[in-house]
Protein backbone atom coordinates (compact mmCIF):
# COMPACT_ATOMS: atom_id res chain seq x y z
CA UNK A 1 0.00 0.00 0.00
CA UNK A 2 2.79 2.40 0.87
CA UNK A 3 4.48 1.67 -2.44
CA UNK A 4 1.23 2.32 -4.33
CA UNK A 5 0.62 5.53 -2.38
CA UNK A 6 4.12 6.80 -3.17
CA UNK A 7 3.64 6.01 -6.86
CA UNK A 8 0.33 7.88 -6.90
CA UNK A 9 1.89 10.90 -5.20
CA UNK A 10 4.76 10.92 -7.69
CA UNK A 11 2.30 10.68 -10.58
CA UNK A 12 0.22 13.50 -9.12
CA UNK A 13 3.37 15.63 -8.75
CA UNK A 14 4.33 15.08 -12.38
CA UNK A 15 0.83 15.96 -13.54
CA UNK A 16 0.81 19.09 -11.37
CA UNK A 17 4.14 20.25 -12.80
CA UNK A 18 2.88 19.59 -16.31
CA UNK A 19 -0.29 21.53 -15.62
CA UNK A 20 1.59 24.53 -14.20
CA UNK A 21 3.94 24.44 -17.20
CA UNK A 22 0.93 24.62 -19.55
CA UNK A 23 -0.61 27.44 -17.50
CA UNK A 24 2.66 29.42 -17.55
CA UNK A 25 3.22 28.83 -21.28
CA UNK A 26 1.27 31.93 -22.50
CA UNK A 27 3.16 34.17 -20.10
CA UNK A 28 6.51 32.73 -21.19
CA UNK A 29 5.54 33.22 -24.83
CA UNK A 30 4.56 36.81 -24.12
CA UNK A 31 7.88 37.44 -22.36
CA UNK A 32 9.76 36.00 -25.34
CA UNK A 33 7.84 38.22 -27.76
CA UNK A 34 8.45 41.30 -25.63
CA UNK A 35 12.14 40.42 -25.35
CA UNK A 36 12.52 40.06 -29.12
CA UNK A 37 10.63 43.32 -29.68
CA UNK A 38 12.91 45.13 -27.22
CA UNK A 39 16.00 43.76 -28.98
CA UNK A 40 14.65 44.91 -32.36
CA UNK A 41 13.90 48.35 -30.94
CA UNK A 42 17.34 48.62 -29.33
CA UNK A 43 19.06 47.53 -32.55
CA UNK A 44 17.37 50.31 -34.51
CA UNK A 45 17.85 52.86 -31.73
CA UNK A 46 21.59 52.20 -31.47
CA UNK A 47 22.06 53.02 -35.17
CA UNK A 48 18.98 54.29 -37.09
CA UNK A 49 20.92 53.87 -40.33
CA UNK A 50 20.26 50.14 -40.09
CA UNK A 51 16.56 50.77 -40.59
CA UNK A 52 17.29 53.02 -43.55
CA UNK A 53 19.61 50.42 -45.07
CA UNK A 54 16.93 47.74 -44.81
CA UNK A 55 14.44 50.00 -46.58
CA UNK A 56 16.97 50.77 -49.31
CA UNK A 57 17.60 47.08 -49.99
CA UNK A 58 13.86 46.46 -50.25
CA UNK A 59 13.50 49.42 -52.62
CA UNK A 60 16.32 48.21 -54.88
CA UNK A 61 14.85 44.71 -55.05
CA UNK A 62 11.44 46.12 -55.89
CA UNK A 63 12.90 48.16 -58.74
CA UNK A 64 14.78 45.29 -60.39
CA UNK A 65 11.74 43.04 -59.95
CA UNK A 66 10.02 45.19 -62.58
CA UNK A 67 11.87 43.12 -65.19
CA UNK A 68 9.52 40.28 -64.30
CA UNK A 69 6.37 42.30 -63.70
CA UNK A 70 6.40 44.23 -67.01
CA UNK A 71 6.11 42.12 -70.13
CA UNK A 72 8.19 44.35 -72.47
CA UNK A 73 11.15 44.25 -70.09
CA UNK A 74 10.81 40.51 -69.59
CA UNK A 75 10.71 39.89 -73.35
CA UNK A 76 14.08 41.63 -73.75
CA UNK A 77 15.93 39.67 -71.05
CA UNK A 78 13.82 36.58 -70.38
CA UNK A 79 14.85 34.36 -67.49
CA UNK A 80 18.21 36.13 -67.35
CA UNK A 81 16.45 38.95 -65.48
CA UNK A 82 16.84 36.89 -62.30
CA UNK A 83 20.54 37.81 -62.32
CA UNK A 84 19.60 41.44 -61.70
CA UNK A 85 17.72 40.38 -58.57
CA UNK A 86 20.60 38.19 -57.39
CA UNK A 87 23.05 41.02 -58.01
CA UNK A 88 21.11 43.36 -55.74
CA UNK A 89 20.99 40.73 -52.99
CA UNK A 90 24.74 40.07 -52.97
CA UNK A 91 26.11 43.50 -53.96
CA UNK A 92 24.14 45.91 -51.77
CA UNK A 93 26.28 46.86 -48.76
CA UNK A 94 25.85 49.22 -45.83
CA UNK A 95 28.03 52.04 -47.19
CA UNK A 96 28.22 53.62 -50.63
CA UNK A 97 31.90 52.80 -51.09
CA UNK A 98 31.46 49.12 -50.23
CA UNK A 99 28.50 48.84 -52.60
CA UNK A 100 30.40 50.54 -55.41
CA UNK A 101 33.49 48.38 -54.87
CA UNK A 102 31.53 45.15 -54.84
CA UNK A 103 29.56 46.20 -57.91
CA UNK A 104 32.73 47.00 -59.85
CA UNK A 105 34.25 43.69 -58.78
CA UNK A 106 31.21 41.79 -60.01
CA UNK A 107 30.97 43.74 -63.28
CA UNK A 108 34.63 43.33 -64.24
CA UNK A 109 34.67 39.66 -63.24
CA UNK A 110 31.54 38.98 -65.29
CA UNK A 111 32.92 40.82 -68.32
CA UNK A 112 36.26 38.99 -68.27
CA UNK A 113 34.74 35.59 -67.56
CA UNK A 114 32.07 36.05 -70.22
CA UNK A 115 34.66 36.98 -72.84
CA UNK A 116 36.85 34.01 -71.92
CA UNK A 117 33.81 31.72 -71.91
CA UNK A 118 32.85 32.77 -75.43
CA UNK A 119 36.46 32.33 -76.56
CA UNK A 120 36.63 28.88 -74.97
CA UNK A 121 33.40 27.90 -76.70
CA UNK A 122 34.72 28.90 -80.13
CA UNK A 123 38.05 27.19 -79.44
CA UNK A 124 36.26 23.99 -78.46
CA UNK A 125 34.29 24.06 -81.72
CA UNK A 126 37.57 23.57 -83.59
CA UNK A 127 38.05 20.21 -81.84
CA UNK A 128 34.99 18.73 -83.50
CA UNK A 129 31.82 17.25 -82.06
CA UNK A 130 33.59 14.52 -80.09
CA UNK A 131 36.47 16.62 -78.80
CA UNK A 132 34.39 19.68 -77.85
CA UNK A 133 33.11 18.45 -74.44
CA UNK A 134 36.56 17.11 -73.53
CA UNK A 135 38.27 20.40 -74.34
CA UNK A 136 35.58 22.38 -72.51
CA UNK A 137 36.04 20.20 -69.42
CA UNK A 138 39.80 20.73 -69.52
CA UNK A 139 39.43 24.50 -69.85
CA UNK A 140 36.92 24.68 -66.99
CA UNK A 141 39.25 22.62 -64.80
CA UNK A 142 42.30 24.77 -65.57
CA UNK A 143 40.57 28.13 -65.11
CA UNK A 144 38.71 27.07 -61.95
CA UNK A 145 41.80 25.55 -60.34
CA UNK A 146 44.05 28.49 -61.23
CA UNK A 147 41.54 31.09 -60.05
CA UNK A 148 40.86 29.24 -56.80
CA UNK A 149 44.59 29.00 -56.09
CA UNK A 150 44.96 32.72 -56.79
CA UNK A 151 42.38 33.46 -54.10
CA UNK A 152 44.86 32.30 -51.45
CA UNK A 153 47.13 35.31 -52.03
CA UNK A 154 46.47 37.68 -49.08
CA UNK A 155 46.26 40.82 -51.21
CA UNK A 156 43.82 39.27 -53.66
CA UNK A 157 41.73 37.60 -50.96
CA UNK A 158 41.31 40.89 -49.09
CA UNK A 159 40.22 42.95 -52.10
CA UNK A 160 39.14 40.72 -54.97
CA UNK A 161 37.95 37.46 -53.42
CA UNK A 162 34.33 38.16 -54.33
CA UNK A 163 35.31 39.00 -57.90
CA UNK A 164 37.24 35.75 -58.19
CA UNK A 165 34.22 33.74 -57.09
CA UNK A 166 32.03 35.51 -59.65
CA UNK A 167 34.68 34.91 -62.31
CA UNK A 168 34.59 31.15 -61.69
CA UNK A 169 30.80 31.11 -61.61
CA UNK A 170 30.35 33.10 -64.82
CA UNK A 171 33.04 31.28 -66.79
CA UNK A 172 31.65 27.89 -65.81
CA UNK A 173 28.09 28.97 -66.58
CA UNK A 174 28.89 30.39 -70.01
CA UNK A 175 31.22 27.55 -70.98
CA UNK A 176 29.02 24.68 -69.84
CA UNK A 177 25.75 26.24 -70.98
CA UNK A 178 27.26 27.13 -74.33
CA UNK A 179 27.64 23.45 -75.15
CA UNK A 180 23.85 23.07 -75.35
CA UNK A 181 22.87 26.63 -76.29
CA UNK A 182 23.58 27.84 -79.80
CA UNK A 183 23.22 31.57 -79.08
CA UNK A 184 26.15 31.79 -76.68
CA UNK A 185 26.70 35.49 -77.37
CA UNK A 186 23.09 36.25 -76.46
CA UNK A 187 23.52 34.40 -73.16
CA UNK A 188 26.71 36.29 -72.31
CA UNK A 189 25.15 39.62 -73.31
CA UNK A 190 22.01 39.06 -71.24
CA UNK A 191 23.98 38.03 -68.16
CA UNK A 192 26.32 41.01 -68.40
CA UNK A 193 23.48 43.44 -69.05
CA UNK A 194 21.35 42.26 -66.13
CA UNK A 195 24.32 42.35 -63.75
CA UNK A 196 25.15 45.90 -64.85
CA UNK A 197 21.52 46.90 -64.33
CA UNK A 198 21.42 45.31 -60.88
CA UNK A 199 24.73 46.86 -59.84
CA UNK A 200 23.73 50.29 -61.15
CA UNK A 201 20.45 50.09 -59.25
CA UNK A 202 22.34 49.31 -56.03
CA UNK A 203 24.74 52.23 -56.48
CA UNK A 204 22.03 54.73 -57.44
CA UNK A 205 19.76 53.80 -54.53
CA UNK A 206 22.71 53.77 -52.13
CA UNK A 207 23.79 57.27 -53.19
CA UNK A 208 20.40 58.93 -53.64
CA UNK A 209 18.52 57.57 -50.61
CA UNK A 210 20.17 58.60 -47.33
CA UNK A 211 23.76 57.78 -48.37
CA UNK A 212 26.11 56.29 -45.79
CA UNK A 213 29.77 57.15 -46.31
CA UNK A 214 32.46 55.01 -44.69
CA UNK A 215 34.67 58.02 -43.96
CA UNK A 216 32.62 59.04 -40.94
CA UNK A 217 32.61 55.52 -39.52
CA UNK A 218 36.34 55.19 -40.14
CA UNK A 219 36.97 58.49 -38.34
CA UNK A 220 34.93 57.37 -35.32
CA UNK A 221 36.63 53.98 -35.24
CA UNK A 222 40.09 55.56 -35.41
CA UNK A 223 39.25 58.00 -32.61
CA UNK A 224 37.88 55.18 -30.46
CA UNK A 225 41.01 53.10 -31.05
CA UNK A 226 43.20 56.04 -30.03
CA UNK A 227 41.24 56.38 -26.79
CA UNK A 228 41.57 52.67 -26.07
CA UNK A 229 45.30 52.78 -26.81
CA UNK A 230 45.71 55.76 -24.48
CA UNK A 231 43.83 53.95 -21.72
CA UNK A 232 46.05 50.91 -22.21
CA UNK A 233 49.28 52.91 -22.01
CA UNK A 234 48.03 54.79 -18.96
CA UNK A 235 47.01 51.59 -17.23
CA UNK A 236 50.26 49.89 -18.25
CA UNK A 237 52.32 52.62 -16.59
CA UNK A 238 50.23 52.53 -13.44
CA UNK A 239 50.33 48.73 -13.22
CA UNK A 240 54.00 48.04 -13.91
CA UNK A 241 55.74 51.26 -12.84
CA UNK A 242 53.60 52.15 -9.85
CA UNK A 243 52.63 55.59 -11.15
CA UNK A 244 50.09 57.60 -9.17
CA UNK A 245 48.07 60.71 -9.75
CA UNK A 246 48.72 64.01 -7.99
CA UNK A 247 46.18 63.17 -5.28
CA UNK A 248 48.00 59.93 -4.47
CA UNK A 249 45.38 57.60 -5.97
CA UNK A 250 46.24 54.96 -8.52
CA UNK A 251 45.42 55.52 -12.18
CA UNK A 252 43.82 52.09 -12.29
CA UNK A 253 40.94 51.32 -9.95
CA UNK A 254 40.89 47.95 -8.25
CA UNK A 255 37.68 46.81 -9.94
CA UNK A 256 38.96 47.82 -13.40
CA UNK A 257 42.59 46.95 -12.83
CA UNK A 258 42.80 44.29 -15.51
CA UNK A 259 40.44 45.80 -18.07
CA UNK A 260 43.18 47.80 -19.78
CA UNK A 261 44.86 44.52 -20.74
CA UNK A 262 42.02 43.96 -23.24
CA UNK A 263 42.24 47.45 -24.75
CA UNK A 264 45.14 46.76 -27.10
CA UNK A 265 43.54 43.48 -28.20
CA UNK A 266 40.41 45.39 -29.17
CA UNK A 267 42.52 47.79 -31.25
CA UNK A 268 44.25 44.91 -33.04
CA UNK A 269 40.98 43.10 -33.69
CA UNK A 270 39.52 46.20 -35.36
CA UNK A 271 42.01 45.92 -38.25
CA UNK A 272 39.59 43.88 -40.33
CA UNK A 273 36.85 46.48 -39.86
CA UNK A 274 39.22 49.29 -40.84
CA UNK A 275 40.25 47.46 -44.02
CA UNK A 276 36.62 46.93 -45.00
CA UNK A 277 35.92 50.64 -44.55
Amino acid sequence: MEIGSAANQEKAGVMARGWWWIVALPQKFQEKVVGVANKIKKLGKDDPRRITHSIKVGLALSLVSLFYYFRPLYDDFGDAAIWAVLTVVVVFEFSVGATLGKGINRGIATLCAGALGVGAHHLANLAGEEGEPILLGILVFILAAATTYTRFFPGIKARYDYGMVIFILTFSLVTVSGYRIEKILVLAHQRLSTILIGGSTCVIVSIVVCPVWAGEDLHKLTALNMEKLADFLEGFGAEYFGQERDDGESFVKDDNKKMFHQAYKSVLNSKTTEESL
